[in-house]
């Protein structure tokens, strides 16, 4: 199978085969941007205070049990506090007047033993209403968020596996009829336990859908095509889901009610089994030739060109058995692979910190929580055009450490701002998030361009499990906001910067050949080598590089 494009030259660049395939593809990822984040709306903390239950109190003490604290400078009433019930009771029924006849820093205070009120203003039900996910037990909420990404995690181990014995087109809809079905379920739960473990399968089937659709654009698409595939098409097409979640949020007030309609999208994809075919590539592999000829023979009639008698060539259908594999101790072997391993899994981490640290805090931010959503995801729609863009011309590293420093940076001033210029911050937020973005789309490539390709495989694996650690501690990152509204952005902000500096001993890649073996990959600068030094056997414009960069690219989650 080693000359499949030529091969399959005949069906050309474009055509209505490719173009439906594309657009049919895409669309799947809309349901990822729909169930990635709605813990955002879920999950969210509404204002809350003491339950005071119907006892004999005057209205002046019903007012004043709740005490008075200073948070960030401001005098606001106490969300996890009261005065002693019976106190008040006492000196409400004795005739004394809060305030005039009493001083309430004398009153001991207690826990909120008979729940909390929460304003319904913004949110009719969510999670931490209905389970009380808040003061002594507000760290469930951040749990419940990792337990998506852990789910992300087991996905991305087990998808490539499941996806090479069944293949792509099955391993996409029963992702996609999983990941529909534990949403529904999720929205049933009576527990927050319950909750957590179907995020778990919720993340798993997630990430396998996307994976295994992304892999079976890159095989059924041209060349031309599959490099708008991989650099935009996933990408928007899971913006636009993105988008559409926090309208679908501000009409749907109630979390069962939510995730039940969220959980019910799936059903239009179900007419696409018979449109998406299966990847040829992968049938060939199996053995299956002739069910890939009837694919590729039906291409050619629906972009209306003759397809040759004999597609492939026999002796092109031989397996090739590699000579050697490798794993990740080979990464281990080299202090070059090693320090250019480390450097790299750091950036991973920082930058999936960076990025669903800002997604996740959308609810946390000044004004409407849905128009902040839907500002944090246009923001990326952007990012993901420039970066595109820029990747065909500028260099690697310092395009990574440029919007490194703009997303790192941006965070840091927010610290600096008074509290009345909110929307400020906010546009510094979003600043921010334009920044990950763009470093988000920057890193796949550039470290897919960095490894050779007998360790390529290996290389981004690791690097993808370090997203995911990344991933996992965000909402613990964001947590520490509810100490100090500021110190996620210091943590963020300066765990950015430190990695952009990183970045900058990373060699470049731009215009170089692919290493094909360990002895071509290119040295480290300065932290492990000290000379740079690059072994090439090529100009790196040839059509087979561009292709490369292409097709290792990787997904967006």
């Amino acid at each position: 199978m080693a000359d499949y494009e030529e091969d399959t030259a005949f069906l050309g660049q474009s055509g209505p085969f490719f173009w439906t395939t594309f657009f049919l593809l895409n669309t799947v990822f809309i349901s990822t941007g729909f169930n990635g984040l709605y813990i955002v709306f879920v999950g969210a903390t509404p204002k809350h205070s003491c339950l005071i239950p119907e006892v004999n109190l005057t209205q002046e003490w019903r007012n004043a049990i709740i005490p008075v604290i200073v948070v960030d400078g401001e005098q606001v009433p106490s969300q996890c506090s009261r005065y002693r019930l019976d106190v008040v009771r006492n000196l409400s029924a004795q005739g004394f007047i809060p305030g005039r006849d009493f001083n309430l820093s004398d009153l001991e205070q207690e826990r909120c033993f008979d729940g909390w009120n929460y304003n319904k203003d913004i949110y009719q039900s969510n999670i931490v209403t209905e389970w009380d996910l808040v003061c002594d037990n507000q760290w469930k909420v951040p749990f419940a968020s990792s337990t998506l990404f852990v789910g992300y995690l087991l996905g991305s181990l087990i998808s490539g596996q499941v996806s090479d014995r069944f293949g792509r087109k099955k391993v996409v809809f029963i992702s996609l009829c999983a990941q529909s079905l534990s949403v529904l379920l999720q929205s049933f739960s009576h527990s927050w336990n319950m909750f957590c473990i179907m995020f778990l399968f919720i993340g798993a089937s997630q990430i396998s859908l996307y994976i295994s659709a992304f892999v079976l654009g890159t095989e059924l698409l041209s060349k031309t095509m599959r490099v708008l595939f991989t650099t935009l098409g996933a990408f928007l097409f899971y913006c636009i889901g993105y988008m559409t979640l926090p309208w679908i949020a501000y009409g749907v007030r109630e979390w069962r009610t939510l995730l039940a309609i969220l959980s019910t999208t799936a059903v239009v994809y179900i007419p696409l089994w018979w449109f998406i075919p299966e990847s040829p590539r992968w049938l060939i592999s199996q053995g299956r030739v002739l069910e890939a000829e009837n694919i590729l023979r039906d291409a050619a009639r629906k972009n209306k060109v003759e397809a040759p008698p004999a597609i492939f060539k026999e002796a092109e259908l031989q397996p090739v058995h590699p000579a050697r594999k490798y794993s990740m101790l080979d990464v281990l072997k080299s202090k070059n692979i090693r320090c250019i391993t480390l450097m790299c899994l750091l950036l991973w981490m920082a930058i999936n910190i960076g990025y669903f640290g800002l997604s996740l805090n959308t609810s946390n931010l000044s004004g409407n929580p849905f128009m902040n959503c839907f500002l944090s995801a246009v923001s990326e729609v952007p990012a993901y055009i420039v970066s595109t863009c820029l990747l065909k011309r500028c260099h690697r590293r310092a395009l990574l450490s440029s919007f490194l420093i703009i997303g790192g940076g941006v965070l840091l001033l927010i610290q600096f701002l008074p509290h009345s210029l909110h929307y400020v911050a906010l546009a510094l937020e979003m600043t921010g998030k334009f920044g990950f973005t763009m470093a988000f789309s920057i890193v796949y490539i550039f470290t897919a361009e960095l490894y050779p390709t007998v360790l390529r495989n290996v290389g981004m694996g690791m690097c993808s499990s370090a997203a995911r650690i990344g991933s996992i501690t965000a909402p613990y990152v964001i947590y520490l906001g509810s100490y100090n509204k500021f110190l996620p952005y210091i943590i963020m902000g300066s765990l950015t910067i430190a990695s952009s500096v990183v970045n900058l001993f990373l060699p470049e890649t731009l215009s170089k050949e692919l290493p094909e073996t360990v002895a071509q990959m290119q040295k480290c600068r300065g932290l492990c080598i000290g000379k740079k030094k690059y072994l090439e056997n090529g100009s790196g414009n040839s059509p087979r590089h561009h292709e490369d960069k292409a097709v290792v690219q990787a997904p967006s989650l």
